[in-house]
């Protein structure tokens, strides 16, 4: 992406893309991704979870929830709780006062869709970017059915369309649209152009939400660039940042006598996966970038919601987050 990401915006959400018969497989339409908001219903992104669900604490990461707001500066008065002491004042004033604070009316969430070539690739049931699509269109729908505002930013190599958080549909059906069409320009006839960093989208979003914001990427963390865990380290000090790293099994478990065709649009490569050698890169490869998730897990308490191209979205999100399927 040249230049600025801000600046190279494709008009992808003016109107949504044209409904064709195609395989929803490989290209979502808007009108498919309109259908996931019944699907929606049973998901949960609220602090409290339940107890199977890879959000909840005792899987090591968690959802913090709303922040606070200050109300008001007061005198302190029996039975009120000795940790809200505002210890300067009281010192200040020779009186002991306390600070009053009230939870978010709402918080803020913004949804982080991957849709570069990268994305476009799957072996037995979705496109990793149809995967990154679904998903990113069911946790919309159930954060503003929870009450909270909504935006998000989609990106591809060559277009990104940011939408800052509103509780409207209208503002959804929009982010729907974007997201339908920046899917739609996947194709194995793209130009070929250098893959954007995720650091600079990463870098927009830090941008947009500084603090107490819910943030959801959907990527396969492909080309990171330069100071990808800062970012992340600062997004998830001030946030609530969930990660789902989209995969797709055909680098694990590459067929064996597995001849490869690789092309970049002018040149071919043939590779020659029977090589054991050679199988044990490509999958040492793949696993990189999903060890470097689960490093920032560990490091930064993040939490991480792992997705396969190979399952149907909606039923992986409803068991990873502990939900009871009737």
């Amino acid at each position: 992406m040249p230049g600025d990401p801000a600046r190279a915006r494709a008009n992808v959400a003016r109107k949504p893309p044209q409904q064709g018969q195609g395989d929803t497989r490989i290209h979502v339409t808007y009108r498919n991704l309109l259908e996931l908001q019944y699907q929606a219903r049973q998901l949960s992104f609220l602090p409290r979870q339940p107890s199977q669900s890879v959000l909840n604490g005792r899987h090591g990461s968690r959802i913090r929830g709303r922040g606070l707001d200050f109300e008001e500066l007061r005198n302190y008065l029996q039975g009120d709780d000795i940790r809200s002491i505002d210890w300067k004042v009281t010192a200040r004033t020779g009186e002991p006062h306390v600070r009053v604070m009230t939870e978010e009316r709402d918080r803020p969430a913004l949804v982080v869709v991957d849709q570069r070539m990268t994305m476009y690739f799957g072996s037995r049931l979705n496109m990793k970017s149809v995967t990154a699509a679904e998903a990113a269109a069911l946790a919309a729908f159930r954060i503003l059915d929870q009450g909270d505002r909504i935006g998000g930013i989609v990106f591809g190599d060559q277009h990104l369309a940011d939408f800052k958080p509103r509780r409207s549909r209208a503002a959804l059906h929009r982010f729907l649209m974007a997201l339908a069409r920046a899917n739609s320009l996947l194709s194995a006839d793209a130009p070929d152009v250098e893959p954007v960093e995720l650091s600079r989208v990463l870098k927009m979003v830090l941008g947009i939400a500084p603090r107490n914001h819910l943030i959801i990427v959907l990527s396969d963390f492909d080309t990171l660039g330069d100071g990808a865990e800062l970012i992340v380290s600062g997004l998830a000090r001030h946030n609530d940042l969930v990660l789902c790293p989209v995969t797709d099994p055909f680098a694990d478990e590459i067929p064996e006598r597995t001849r490869l065709f690789v092309s970049n649009g002018d040149l071919q490569a043939d590779i020659d996966a029977g090589d054991t050698k050679v199988r044990a890169r490509l999958a040492s490869f793949a696993q990189g970038r999903m060890a470097e998730v689960m490093h920032w897990q560990k490091q930064f308490g993040v939490s991480v919601i792992p997705l396969t191209a190979a399952e149907a979205t909606a039923s992986q999100l409803a068991m990873l987050t502990g939900v009871k399927r009737r």
